[in-house]
């Protein structure tokens, strides 16, 4: 097992070096930082201070070794918008993407799980056939286009939850969380289903997938010839032989939800991380994007890294190597 740790994490190191020199060599191309720093009616001798403050008037090379001593340190730099260290406004803005996403996936597994052992038991079936119709549906509608259709019919129209915001919030341990409140989980309900419905689908048809194919193993055979209940042969013996691919595309969606929730959280002004990366690649804040692109990419390392371990929980035969 200390083995595998220490060959795991240094692969998570060199990952994040790589990302750290593709997300240097992005920002290095996207235009002069310098501007966002001084007045418009900045002198030529103001800018080239500035360059020097920041560091732009050394070669490429230097500026990545000081690019990549600073990460190491913790320090990403102040936004240039707020004028604030660029790793506290995410980590402020965290909390709420958090929150958003485990209850997207909280309700993408309520619903994908039943539906798809179900609709893999009884494959032929018309509300089989209605299930997998309805998936396909939640694969293929745009994420803001239902975003858009929730707040018209539900908040608009009908005045069920509210069109947009976190709603009420109160400290715990240290951070501002919504869940805690009713008025927080009338705020979230909307923008979690509609993060979660993609993810819904897709859980739902590998869920289905995995049931049919473990259906025809003779271990299924035999639970129903000793008479287990249909619960247990489908639940006990089905749905946790079938839970391997559930489990990797649960991990991918949960990292991918973290990452791009950019979109569900513009449409209903969710005070998260990605309305901030969308807010401050308006305005060319690179330090900020460069704290996102880093930190998603730790996220995404840790989530497999932990997927690879939930393996060995699910089926003892698999051996970490």
């Amino acid at each position: 097992m200390i083995g595998y740790l220490l060959k795991r994490l240094i692969q998570m190191t060199i990952v994040l070096w790589v990302v750290s020199v593709i997300v240097f060599l992005m920002m290095s191309f996207t235009g002069d930082p310098v501007f966002m720093v001084v007045p418009i009616d900045a002198t030529d001798a103001e800018i080239a201070q500035a360059r020097r403050i920041l560091g732009l008037d050394q070669s490429l090379f230097v500026q990545y070794a000081r690019f990549l001593a600073s990460l190491v340190e913790g320090d990403f730099g102040r936004s240039y918008v707020f004028r604030q260290p660029a790793l506290d406004l995410i980590l402020e803005r965290m909390p709420a993407t958090i929150e958003m996403v485990v209850v997207a996936m909280v309700f993408a597994i309520l619903v994908s799980i039943p539906l798809g052992v179900y609709a893999g038991a009884n494959p032929q079936s018309r509300v089989s056939k209605v299930i997998m119709a309805g998936s396909l549906l939640g694969i293929s509608l745009p994420g803001f286009w239902v975003g858009m259709m929730l707040i018209y019919l539900l908040a608009v129209q009908w005045g069920f939850f509210p069109s947009s915001g976190r709603g009420d919030t109160v400290e715990f341990l240290g951070m501002r969380i919504s869940l805690l409140t009713a008025d927080g989980w009338q705020h979230i309900i909307l923008p979690a289903f509609t993060l979660s419905l993609a993810t819904m689908a897709i859980i739902l048809r590998i869920t289905r997938a995995g049931m049919m194919e473990v259906g025809r193993q003779d271990y299924m055979k035999f639970a129903r010839a000793k008479g287990a209940t249909p619960r247990d042969v489908l639940y006990r013996y089905g749905l946790k032989n079938a839970l391997i691919p559930v489990v990797t595309i649960f991990g991918l969606q949960l990292g991918d939800l973290i990452a791009f929730a950019t979109i569900t959280e513009t449409i209903f002004s969710w005070p998260g991380m990605g309305k901030l990366l969308i807010d401050s690649i308006y305005r060319a804040d690179r330090p900020v994007i460069v704290v996102y692109l880093m930190l998603v990419a730790l996220i995404f390392v840790v989530i497999n890294f932990l997927v690879d371990l939930l393996y060995t929980l699910i089926d003892p035969r698999i051996t970490l190597k």
